[in-house]
């Protein structure tokens, strides 16, 4: 595969690359680089990573290595399951199954961050990057984890998440650093640190945010987004269909298409996924139509020409279909989905 295929691949409906020259230096020069991207096992997964799964699946196309990294140690110090690794474990293995079953293939290399944490190597990195590294620097980063700068006065574990996290790059000696845009302040964190200290600097490649159902009023991307700690403003993979139609009925969908988050489904998962879009309309209100891209369909809502509702419908029904395989998958295993359904989730 060429250069110009691969970085077409990368780049595919990326929102930032911290620097897109140095991602194609990296495709010039290394058949297979690696890839790495990390999960904090904290409860369901929701259709906001069904974005990132389709670039790690892209990743892997263009030849990329890719390690999915399941930071049981990060989600004990942000309280996850009341810290109880046990409980997180789980989690992470219920994580595995569904970007299995979203389409990243099995030749991913799962590692938990307890395969790390016993290397005195990787403390070392640790301890160089915090010496590296205000902390301010580091207290500005604590919104990787959901978590404000004060809380760190509260329990002082807090702050060295993102250290952590950047020392998790280094260690997995990734070349790409794959997450949402939720996560670029510990890239960035680890791109400066690696500047000072003569590292390998990783390539930052961050995938949009999708906005939460019920809508924020923020203008802010990152507390705008989606959220499992709130299961009205998500969609899990694995919710049955009426709970999707229920779900997008009850949706925030204003009259325009800036910060509607039912056009943000269908822009960042729909149409990438499906290319097309049918939705089903009673004959009185015009009929079904039927949009070849988001652009005409987002047109046509700012228009008035598509009601609210049958917005909703329709992306409704496109969720149901994209998200078959999965709901089939945990079918046919659901043991790890169980387990995780026995567990009480903390926010």
């Amino acid at each position: 595969m060429d250069v110009e295929r691969r970085m077409e691949l990368a780049t595919k409906g990326a929102l930032e690359i911290v620097t897109e020259p140095e991602l194609r230096t990296l495709f010039e020069t290394n058949d297979s680089p690696s890839a790495y991207i990390g999960f904090e096992p904290s409860g369901y997964v929701h259709i906001g990573q069904f974005i990132t799964a389709a670039k790690m699946a892209e990743l892997q196309e263009a030849g990329v290595r890719l390690t999915v990294f399941l930071a049981d140690w990060h989600a004990m110090i942000n309280d996850k399951f009341g810290g109880d690794i046990k409980s997180i474990r789980v989690c992470g293995d219920y994580m595995r199954e569904c970007f299995l079953a979203l389409g990243v293939k099995d030749s991913a290399r799962f590692v938990w961050a307890n395969d790390l944490v016993g290397r005195p190597e990787y403390w070392e990195k640790f301890i160089r990057i915090c010496k590296a590294s205000t902390l301010m620097r580091i207290k500005r980063a604590m919104t990787i984890m959901g978590r404000t700068e004060d809380e760190a006065e509260l329990d002082a574990s807090k702050v060295m998440y993102p250290p952590m996290q950047a020392a998790d790059i280094f260690q997995l000696e990734a070349d790409i650093a794959l997450a949402g845009m939720d996560q670029r302040r510990a890239h960035m964190l680890a791109r400066d640190a690696a500047e000072k200290l003569g590292w390998k600097k990783p390539v930052a490649l961050h995938t949009p945010l999708l906005m939460s159902l019920v809508g924020s009023g923020r203008m802010d991307p990152v507390e705008a987004k989606m959220s499992k700690s709130d299961p009205n403003s998500a969609i899990f993979l694995h919710d049955r269909p009426e709970d999707i139609s229920r779900k997008m009925k009850n949706a925030f969908c204003p009259p325009e298409a800036e910060n509607n988050p039912v056009l943000d489904v269908m822009r960042l998962i729909v149409f990438p996924k499906l290319g097309a879009v049918n939705i089903d309309r009673p004959a009185k209100y015009g009929g079904p139509l039927s949009f070849s891209s988001y652009d005409e369909l987002a047109k046509t809502y700012a228009s008035k020409g598509l009601h609210p509702q049958d917005l909703k419908k329709g992306a409704a029904d496109s969720l149901v279909t994209i998200l078959a395989p999965v709901r089939d998958h945990f079918q046919k295993r659901p043991e790890t989905i169980d387990r995780l359904k026995g567990l009480t989730i903390t926010r």
